[in-house]
């Protein structure tokens, strides 16, 4: 698997990347998620299938590997991984997120009125979860990013918090921000202007970007363009764009994807991942496959088997949404 290595930043990263975040709990909003785990919830039981997406990973070349503290046990599985594998720090490229705490109890579904997750981008969140991602991922780390920046949340103005990132920047980390919703590109060009020490404060960039929802990409080749390392998750459109979606309403969106994978040789997981562009983008660094199994897993990494070229661009582009419906939809789903 090609390494890219980009010259103005601090990383050096995979094409394909690997996302903990379906493999670290037992809930999540992944169509089929319940199915992807076969229903067995037991913790060791969780820990040895991420150990094998994590193996499958490794062996077919991917070594940039994702996870945050709201992850569940994410953060600790590949540390487990990490350890049984004896894999050098700089083997590898690990990063992770602060900014939400995992409240779910190792529930799939929770009580009325509480949340898998709770936000909170305040300094002694920060300062918390920063310590007990560095007891876990130690010197492997080398990417820590605000979870789900928003503008609301006020974080990108919060000076303390700021000038804590730049203490922990200046100790040799590499930080970043991650996306989502409606004003990802409008969060990205606020981040861009943060510097502290006459020095951009971020190297890195994660955001939602697929066949379905592209209203992004002006700002993510601005960050590119600007130095930072591109991450995109959710190429799969938390399995929207496979074959569990059997919605009525995109059926006509997935015969599509069927007829283009079969011209391609190809599986749907794996033209929605390269043929929707986000491998071929010019301003995408990585790519992460968020695989709950080694079988997933494997039918992502056929994506950069896959030729790119413009006929399917066109033909791949009449399946975007409208920004606010993506995101509506997307916050319909259940945590299964």
């Amino acid at each position: 698997m090609n390494r890219k290595d980009p010259s103005n930043t601090l990383l050096s990263t995979t094409t394909m990347g690997l996302g903990l975040a379906a493999l670290g709990r037992p809930g999540y909003i992944n169509l089929g998620h319940g199915e992807d785990l076969n229903n067995n919830l037991d913790v060791a039981a969780m820990e040895a299938r991420a150990h094998c997406v994590l193996d499958a990973a490794w062996e077919a070349g991917i070594r940039y590997y994702d996870a945050a503290r709201s992850y569940g046990k994410a953060e600790e599985f590949l540390h487990s991984w990490l350890a049984k594998r004896e894999i050098a720090a700089d083997k590898i490229t690990i990063g992770s997120k602060w900014g939400y705490t995992y409240t779910a109890d190792w529930k799939v579904h929770v009580a009325k009125g509480k949340k898998h997750e709770v936000k909170d981008h305040s300094l002694p969140v920060l300062q918390r979860q920063i310590k007990e991602t560095r007891e876990l991922l130690g010197t492997h780390l080398d990417l820590y990013q605000i979870h789900s920046t928003t503008l609301d949340s006020g974080v990108l103005s919060n000076i303390p918090v700021l000038t804590e990132l730049t203490r922990i920047r200046n100790s040799g980390l590499a930080i970043g921000f991650s996306v989502s919703g409606v004003e990802q590109g409008a969060i990205i060009e606020r981040a861009l202007e943060i510097e502290f020490d006459n020095v951009p404060l971020f190297s890195a960039v994660q955001a939602s970007w697929n066949l379905l929802e592209q209203s992004v990409t002006s700002a993510l080749q601005k960050a590119h363009d600007a130095g930072l390392s591109v991450i995109v998750k959710e190429g799969l459109a938390n399995g929207r764009l496979t074959t569990r979606n059997n919605g009525p309403d995109f059926k006509k969106q997935m015969a599509l994807l069927h007829r283009l994978a079969k011209e391609q040789n190809s599986t749907v997981d794996a033209l929605a991942l390269a043929l929707a562009g986000v491998i071929n983008q010019d301003f995408v660094d990585v790519v992460l496959s968020g695989a709950a199994s080694v079988e997933q897993l494997q039918s992502n990494v056929k994506a950069l088997q896959i030729p790119w070229n413009d006929s399917l661009a066109d033909a791949l582009r009449e399946l975007v949404e409208p920004v606010k419906n993506y995101w509506h939809t997307r916050s319909q789903l259940a945590w299964n």
